[in-house]
């Protein structure tokens, strides 16, 4: 185990953005001789191969050749690359009183109260035009904390125990740096940082980012007997990290995929989030014969893997007395019956096959009736692809933080689970 957990510390410690994160998968791929194509092309492929794809450079699939047609189906594993956070705006300079801050937007559902008080660094993609009018982009990162979300002391607010709320506008603006805003200049400061790391980049100008803060606490493993794990997005990091390392490790399996998408977390309409075509243009390219698609298709399935919510001890009531996941043991199936998760019974009773033919235990969520269900890609996938598809996760706590927590424990099991999914042990 303790292999399998430095590895994911090293991933997580180095996928601080989707982009980010993108590019450690590929390393982690070609260390594994895994060869990156611009397209998938079964016809090319030699069989127990692996290639893999980037998209837009914050979404990836990796794909292992089979040695029998791809009409006896695909086993895929889906996970998405991004994580909530605050984004900075395009033209986000402000301030007063002697202090700039940068205005951020706050993408996807952010529990917005542990960000206060954080170390924040920097990172994400960045487009240059060079000296010779070319558009560039690279990656951007700190590499040290650079702002702050200062909290407003108890003295100012003394209902802040007990009836604080946030105005993401107002409350949620970083401070970089003490001066006058108006005689700042982001991009210029970003340009010449760029330059100091890369010589490449002396005389570019910045055209246009995608930027975010990000918590410069390294992950970790904590607990007395070292029970946990605690990182920024474990959401849905530690899932990417499952399914790519099974896939790595099953160099006897037949056809499999592994899929991650972007935008999971602010409803996966993009180019390349679940509801885009990024799949179903790589399974079009596997099977072009709209007949044998069909066919591959008809017999393939999905595990859709993203994080489920482990009991709070704090807060037990508010889960399902018979549908309460505990940390440490093992992965969840995720059930729905109003189709917020696309697991059906079919589905569930498969998995329980393969995982009682690895000695896996598993575990069931089913949200409370009278509280909302969150979503995930697995219906969205289902839904476009046809592809029967079955809902699981680690528990976790503390979903949707800056910083979140799951059990050391559960992590082998679920890349042993998914390991066996890609070899069809079930």
């Amino acid at each position: 185990m303790t292999t399998q957990i430095d590895e994911l510390m090293q991933f997580l410690s180095g996928s601080i953005t989707p982009f980010h994160a993108v590019e450690v998968m590929a390393k982690m791929l070609q260390a594994s001789e895994f060869e990156q194509l611009d397209q998938f092309d079964a016809v090319r492929m030699t069989p127990g191969k692996g290639y893999f794809v980037v998209h837009q450079g914050s979404s990836l699939m990796a794909v292992r050749a089979g040695q029998s047609g791809v009409e006896t189906g695909l086993r895929l594993v889906g996970a998405h690359t991004d994580s909530p956070n605050l984004s900075v705006k395009p033209n986000p300079v402000k301030g007063r009183d002697g202090c700039i801050q940068l205005g951020v937007d706050v993408y996807g559902g952010a529990l917005l109260n542990p960000w206060f008080d954080r170390d924040l660094g920097m990172a994400g993609r960045v487009t240059m035009l060079t000296p010779d009018n070319a558009l560039r982009t690279t990656l951007f990162d700190t590499g040290r904390a650079v702002a702050v979300i200062p909290s407003l002391a108890i003295h100012l607010d003394r209902e802040a125990n007990t009836q604080r709320s946030i105005n993401r506008q107002k409350d949620v603006v970083p401070l970089v740096m003490l001066g006058e805003h108006q005689q700042y200049d982001l991009k210029a400061w970003l340009a010449q940082e760029l330059a100091r790391v890369d010589s490449q980049w002396q005389g570019a100008r910045v055209m246009d980012y995608e930027l975010s803060l990000y918590d410069t606490q390294p992950p970790n493993q904590i607990g007395i007997d070292g029970d946990f794990i605690t990182s920024a997005r474990l959401d849905n990091l530690l899932s990417c990290f499952a399914g790519m390392r099974a896939l790595i490790d099953a160099d006897d399996a037949e056809w499999s995929l592994f899929v991650a998408t972007d935008h999971e977390e602010v409803g996966s309409a993009s180019t390349v989030g679940a509801q885009g075509p990024m799949l179903m243009d790589a399974l079009a390219a596997l099977a072009p014969d709209p007949k044998l698609n069909r066919m591959m298709r008809a017999q393939s399935w999905m595990l859709s893997v993203d994080n489920a919510h482990a009991t709070h001890p704090n807060y037990a009531d508010r889960h399902d007395d018979q549908h309460s996941p505990r940390l440490g043991d093992g992965p969840v199936i995720k059930i729905n019956r109003n189709q917020r998760y696309a697991t059906t019974g079919e589905g569930a009773a498969r998995l329980r096959v393969l995982a009682e033919r690895t000695e896996i235990d598993l575990q069931t969520f089913v949200m409370r009736s009278d509280l909302a269900c969150g979503s995930t890609i697995g219906p969205i996938t289902a839904t476009e692809t046809g592809i029967p598809t079955t809902d699981i996760g680690i528990p976790t706590l503390a979903m949707h933080s800056i910083r979140e927590l799951a059990c050391a424990g559960d992590i082998p099991p679920l890349v042993a689970l998914l390991n066996a999914f890609y070899r069809r042990v079930a």
